[in-house]
């Protein structure tokens, strides 16, 4: 027996209400009905045509990810394009998609906080807080303590507990690394904040050359984790704590993507 998709919204947005998003975002359903009945859910960082494939498949009737497929409203849906084709899939075969975004990244304990705990930090605190709700602890990155590691142990931590292979990095090897600061996905625009609030490293993804060049040249590295393996194992923690947390999701099947990916490739 099935619960409601707006019983799975209610415990999404009672978690990470829709108020934290930034300013550009869209979060929410982005397609289909609340009163549809959910037996099973599909995980996926993105709405690929290989997810939706996947959805079809596996007999799923919602997508759960995290990043949204309408940041903006369309100007025509049609099999023309990429999007288009996407939105007629899931509607032909009746699969709802729902998006938890920056409000999830934000949200205490959520994307960042988790991070956090899989890298075992200590006394975190948010780099750039939102205020849009009452309290604290809701905001953009997070910043705290390790017990000291160099900077190449750190690496092979990271890339040990986010099952990433390759990464990029700027730094010296032998740096001792002990306050670090994290931003979850793209987040070099946080950079400025990290270096003022005394991070040793920042880990983040989807960096740019000269933004990495000065920060590096004033003492801080930086760890380039890729925006997949920043948030791929985050989001998969996230959620399974949400279902155990949560008694009217306890008779949901939530599947992991096999087909949600990194698309770059390294040789």
């Amino acid at each position: 027996m099935g619960v409601r998709l707006s019983e799975i919204i209610g415990v999404m947005e009672n978690f990470a209400p829709k108020t934290l998003k930034e300013s550009y975002d869209n979060v929410g359903l982005m397609i289909g009905d609340e009163d549809s009945e959910i037996t099973k859910v599909l995980l996926a960082l993105d709405c690929t045509l290989e997810v939706v494939e996947e959805a079809i498949e596996e007999g799923v009737q919602l997508i759960l990810t995290h990043h949204p497929l309408l940041f903006r409203k369309p100007s025509s849906i049609t099999m023309d394009s990429l999007q288009g084709k996407k939105i007629i899939k899931l509607i032909s075969n009746n699969i709802n998609l729902y998006s938890s975004h920056t409000n999830l990244d934000s949200v205490q304990n959520g994307m960042n906080d988790t991070f956090m705990e899989l890298l075992e930090v200590k006394d975190t605190k948010v780099l750039e807080e939102n205020t849009s709700l009452p309290g604290k602890g809701h905001g953009i990155g997070r910043i705290g303590t390790i017990e000291a590691v160099t900077l190449k142990e750190l690496i092979l931590k990271l890339k040990n507990v986010f099952n990433a292979e390759f990464l990029r990095y700027a730094g010296d090897e032998s740096q001792s690394i002990s306050r670090i600061a994290v931003i979850n996905g793209s987040g070099e625009g946080y950079l400025e904040l990290a270096y003022k609030q005394g991070a040793h490293c920042v880990i983040t993804g989807d960096t740019t050359y000269h933004y990495v060049s000065d920060y590096n040249e004033l003492g801080l590295s930086i760890i380039d984790l890729g925006h997949f393996y920043s948030e791929w194992i985050v989001f998969l923690k996230l959620i399974e704590k949400i279902k155990i947390s949560s008694s009217q999701l306890k008779d949901i099947e939530f599947i992991a993507s096999k087909t949600s990916r990194d698309p770059y490739r390294f040789q």
